[in-house]
């Protein structure tokens, strides 16, 4: 008697799952707890982490990200206009920039600002304006064009309207235009917002001093010092902190626009 869809397809499900758990019955078997818990979980080396890497990596790797995002934010939306501009060196300038800075990695952007430039000027910057300069210009290349795509998504009777009621093209673009697109493109940009504070790990490139660790040096560091792989997995933990919550308002923010479309 042959078998319904239905029943073919539980038949398959329940192949798969006790394949599954045949597999981590094996893994668990092989495994060497003892030396899995003295590598990654480890007590006295992760009570060791703290407070430090909560009172200076945790808020050194925020104040990073949030300096890159704000500069690279600004830079983006200037970019997107030019991007939009009907006069065509700014339109060529802004394409040349974001294709250059989506095309370079991050990596060698901090090794520019880090010491490219200041051999080649003879000039001291600072940790954080490098920091702040090297994750904002990469993020703004990719921000330029979320905010683009936003700019283009509002309806061009907003424009019309604003126009009617006698404001100017840069008034009714800043009043109607940019607040409408920014809330329309604010799933992607809290994506971005997600990227650089993994970025931010390239920091370490620098020379940071001790007060100036960000989690991935600090938990490299501790690394060296213990021989463990806790502090690392402490240190992507916290990430977790930042990232988790910042993954979730992206998932409420694209089913809310979702809802108002």
């Amino acid at each position: 008697m042959s078998m319904t869809r239905r029943q073919r397809t539980r038949v398959i499900r329940s192949v798969q799952y006790a394949v599954l758990a045949v597999v981590v019955l094996a893994i668990a078997q092989a495994a060497d707890w003892g030396e899995i818990q003295r590598a990654f979980f480890d007590v006295e080396v992760a009570k060791a982490q703290f407070p430090d890497i909560i009172t200076t990596a945790l808020v050194n790797t925020v104040i990073y990200t949030l300096l890159g995002f704000g500069f690279g934010l600004a830079l983006g939306l200037l970019l997107a206009l030019m991007r939009l501009s009907q006069v065509p060196p700014y339109r060529w300038l802004a394409i040349v920039y974001i294709e250059f800075f989506r095309g370079v990695p991050a990596l060698l952007v901090f090794i520019a600002l880090g010491f490219g430039v200041p051999l080649a000027f003879q000039v001291a910057i600072n940790q954080y304006v490098t920091v702040m300069l090297a994750l904002g210009l990469v993020g703004a290349a990719y921000m330029a064009e979320t905010l683009r795509a936003g700019i283009q998504a509002v309806p061009k009777g907003q424009t019309e309207a604003a126009r009617s009621l006698g404001m100017s093209q840069g008034r009714a673009m800043v009043s109607i235009i940019i607040p409408q697109a920014l809330r329309i493109v604010l799933p992607p940009l809290t994506n971005e917002l997600i990227l650089l504070t993994k970025d931010s790990s390239l920091v370490y490139l620098l020379g940071l001093s001790l007060s100036q660790y960000e989690l991935a040096k600090f938990g490299r560091d501790a690394l060296n010092q213990n021989r463990s792989l806790t502090p690392i997995l402490i240190a992507g933990l916290c990430y977790l902190v930042i990232t988790l919550p910042l993954g979730h308002l992206v998932r409420r923010l694209e089913a809310r626009t979702a809802r108002a479309r």
